[in-house]
């Protein structure tokens, strides 16, 4: 498994070079040092909030309610703001990482403890936290006059010559990777994902693990509703209106199986950088708004046809491993 998805990781970061180059030969601009840090900074928000929906994807659940979280937040720390703008930045973090993490855990309650299928309760909790932003700003948009400097200026801000958001995003990154791979926590949820039944006879508590994955896509995404909002300086009922699907396309096109038990870090993080690619080129190609979207389909039905065929050949790999083992025969 693991050497199938290294080897998906290397075709998929091939493609990317393969675009980098057309696409630098028809707009040399694009490739230029300044151009492709705008697009890393671009895809920050992306990658980060794709690693935490991998995170529930490979215990089998899926968070649809993300970029209204993101949303809602951002609202909040929005009018905070405009409240009490002598609060600090780090205080401002905090609060849009508890604020998440209390919109992430409404989920991940009523999918682990109330066994209620994680498509319902987000579709759920997606409505109603956009109905909440709604109700709280008074159906108005609070823009950069609403928002202190020191607001604003934190995700905009630079730092050793990177911006702050890639810095940010980093640690993310960092924090993910350590996660799934060097702990038991996080090993535990491809055993969840993997084999549900099996997690159980080996006592993994699937709704402490459930709850966890839940309560960190919801941080995550209280984190990127601030830096969203203090970046681009506008808070308002629709903005990452849809971005769940990108979200999702993004872990999709990593590698991620969407029956879950298969992902990692660094194919989730190439496939957002793929999309950020993708919609960074287009308008600058001059591509249609329409187009860019039918080609972002197009390549997200190939990711899932292709995760498919993967999975269905692992299977097969493992079918006779297994009946040997058994002393079955071949």
């Amino acid at each position: 498994m693991t050497s199938s998805l290294s080897r998906r990781e290397g075709i998929l970061g091939a493609i990317i070079l393969v675009m980098l180059v057309a696409i630098g030969l028809r707009a040399p601009v694009f490739v230029t040092p300044s151009s492709l840090l705008s697009v890393l900074t671009d895809t920050t928000i992306l990658a980060m909030m794709a690693l935490a929906q991998m995170a529930v994807i490979l215990t089998r659940g899926i968070d649809l309610s993300v970029a209204a979280n993101l949303a809602l937040t951002g609202m909040i720390v929005a009018l905070v703001s405009r409240t009490a703008p002598f609060l600090p930045i780090p205080a401002i973090v905090v609060l849009a990482l508890v604020i998440g993490l209390c919109l992430g855990l409404i989920n991940g309650i009523l999918v682990a403890f109330a066994e209620i299928p994680p498509i319902v309760v987000t579709l759920g909790t997606l409505a109603i936290y956009r109905g909440l932003i709604f109700v709280l700003a008074g159906g108005a948009w609070l823009t950069t006059k609403d928002m202190n400097e020191a607001f604003l200026s934190f995700p905009r801000s630079s730092l050793f010559g990177l911006p702050s958001l890639v810095l940010i995003a980093g640690v993310v990154i960092l924090l993910f990777a350590l996660f799934l791979n060097r702990t038991s926590a996080g090993r535990s949820l491809y055993a969840i994902g993997g084999n549900p039944l099996a997690a159980i006879y080996c006592g993994l508590s699937l709704p402490r693990y459930r709850l966890l994955v839940y309560a960190l896509s919801g941080a995550v995404a209280g984190l990127s509703g601030y830096l969203w909002v203090a970046r681009f300086g506008i808070a308002y009922s629709d903005i990452a209106i849809g971005y769940e699907l990108t979200i999702i396309a993004a872990c999709v096109i990593g590698g991620v199986s969407i029956g879950g038990g298969i992902g990692s870090v660094a194919g989730t993080l190439l496939g957002a950088l793929f999309l950020g690619i993708i919609a960074n080129a287009l308008p600058v190609i001059k591509v249609s708004p329409f187009w860019q979207m039918a080609i972002s389909g197009a390549v997200i039905l190939m990711a899932v046809i292709a995760n498919a065929r993967s999975e269905k050949g692992t299977l097969k790999l493992i079918l006779p491993e297994a009946r040997r083992a058994a002393g079955s025969g071949p």
